[in-house]
């Protein structure tokens, strides 16, 4: 499994907003496209983290593969109003994608 992690900013006023967000467009057949076995959205004061885990150890280059569909275009376009860039001098999504540094995984208990 391979996870990506953004981090951005967001207002807790906005938090429904994005939720829902997500709500329509993962009911749809995209993450299945993407390989997304499962996104968790948390909030911690003002600031928006996206863990988004893939089935494949490709996340990264999965999400690049489908920036140019309508549906991702779309909810890119739709989040714009309520998540800002945690710099504003980054010129990508990618930008906003940090580097894991440690990974632990244990066996079932």
């Amino acid at each position: 499994m391979d996870s990506t992690l953004i981090v951005a900013r967001l207002s807790p006023r906005d938090i429904c907003h994005v939720e829902a967000l997500f709500a329509e467009f993962d009911a749809t057949d995209m993450p299945h496209r993407m390989g997304t076995v499962r996104r968790q959205l948390f909030h911690f004061h003002g600031l928006y983290f996206h863990i988004q885990d893939f089935a494949a150890p490709n996340g990264g280059e999965r999400i690049e593969a489908v920036k140019e569909d309508p549906a991702f275009a779309k909810i890119s376009q739709d989040l714009r109003p309520f998540i800002d860039p945690y710099d504003p001098g980054w010129k990508s999504p990618k930008d906003a994608m940090a580097t894991r540094f440690y990974s632990w995984q244990g066996g079932p208990l």
